[in-house]
């Protein structure tokens, strides 16, 4: 091969190098992740909204008609929840709006905080 055949080679690769060194911190920025923050630290998900159908205060359990949990990829539908402080289901009655987070525990969902809405 002469040196002029290999310029078109060249060219292409200097130009493809440019190219990706280019794109990199790019590519780094867009895929930034806090890798070094414990999980708690991220940010909290968005309540999930409901309107009280039952209270068990000895089962320590709601049942809710509830929206999209959007943590736990549920759709909204009506079901009965555990509750993790029984002292929330003091003065809950059937037909209160509430705003609470849920989590998975031991195969369970638990609501894991609640505000009643007005």
């Amino acid at each position: 091969m002469t040196s002029r055949s290999m310029l078109p080679a060249a060219a292409g690769l200097s130009f493809a190098a440019l190219l990706s060194s280019a794109a990199l911190p790019a590519l780094a920025a867009d895929h930034a992740h806090d890798h070094g923050k414990p999980a708690a630290a991220a940010a909290a998900p968005a309540p999930a909204q409901g309107e009280v159908k039952k209270v068990d205060k000895a089962g320590k359990t709601v049942t809710l008609a509830h929206g999209p949990i959007e943590n736990l990829g549920m759709p909204a539908m009506t079901m009965q929840f555990k509750v993790k402080q029984a002292k929330w289901l003091d003065g809950l009655k059937p037909g209160d709006k509430v705003s609470f987070q849920a989590m998975m525990a031991g195969g369970d969902v638990v609501i894991t905080s609640f505000e009643k809405r007005p």
